[in-house]
């Protein structure tokens, strides 16, 4: 059986942490951005984690 391969999509998306959390980075950055205030601007930059319902899945397209 040939090897299984990590999603392509999700690599590019999320990285793991050295407590083998996952790590992704903020949606709703993007364009729009006149409407949104500077406070919100700037909490949506930077990564923040994944939530723990998710993190299973995320790991199991990563680690294929």
């Amino acid at each position: 059986m040939p090897k299984m391969k990590s999603n392509s999509s999700a690599k590019k998306r999320f990285k793991l942490t050295g407590s083998g959390k996952v790590k992704r980075s903020s949606a709703f950055k993007r364009h729009i951005l006149t409407k949104k205030t500077k406070k919100r601007k700037n909490r949506l930059s930077g990564t923040t984690l994944v939530h723990e319902a998710d993190e299973k899945r995320m790991k199991r397209l990563l680690l294929a």
